[in-house]
């Protein structure tokens, strides 16, 4: 595992979150829907990250502890890859564990790595609002917001006492939030079920 800091004050980092059991998709846990093939040959996760990747420089991707197959495809597109070892207690554990290895960044780009439709052009403009000031940045579809979503370093101190299955979506309550209105229904799209997949 990549000990932290990762990332400098100057620069924003993209954590994928790719830690989830994903249970809804298949209870058994034989079929891990991240590791699921898409129409363009590639898997689920993958295409997220990629997406990610063509938006920041660094990405830095959650996964559970024995997802050896996920983590190593992901290396090999260019993600920095740790292992949570509490992925278990959900979302919120994961992305405390990914924000304690890339706290020196500016900010962070959140992204799901079971939504694969998002587009680049989506991630880009939620960078740009990050790198001119805001602190919290959020992409809307026809007035709803969805995923992901942008936060500066102001507000790491309470992203870190995030837990359990508590994702970051609590401080868009309790803070200013700059939404950025796009035409990308993909930030409203998740890979859930097996009737999400094409």
């Amino acid at each position: 595992m990549q000990a932290g800091p990762y990332g400098n004050r100057r620069q924003i980092v993209g954590i994928l979150l790719a830690a989830g059991k994903g249970v809804r998709f298949d209870p058994s846990g034989v079929h891990n829907k991240l590791m699921q093939t898409l129409p363009g040959g590639e898997c689920v996760a993958i295409t997220s990250a990629r997406t990610l990747l063509l938006a920041m420089p660094q990405v830095l991707a959650v996964v559970r502890p024995g997802a050896n197959s996920l983590a190593a495809a992901l290396r090999e597109i260019g993600c920095t890859v740790v292992y949570c070892p509490d992925a278990d207690q959900g979302m919120g554990a994961s992305l405390v564990f990914a924000l304690s290895q890339a706290r020196d960044a500016s900010g962070w780009l959140i992204a799901l790595a079971d939504m694969p439709y998002v587009k680049v052009t989506t991630m880009n403009a939620l960078v740009e609002a990050m790198q001119h000031d805001a602190d919290i940045a959020v992409p809307t579809y026809h007035g709803r917001r969805g995923n992901p979503v942008g936060f500066s370093r102001a507000h790491l101190s309470e992203l870190m006492t995030l837990g359990g299955d508590q994702g970051a979506r609590s401080l868009l309550k309790s803070h200013a939030v700059t939404e950025i209105v796009i035409d990308d229904a993909g930030v409203l799209r998740d890979i859930d079920t097996p009737a999400d997949l094409p």
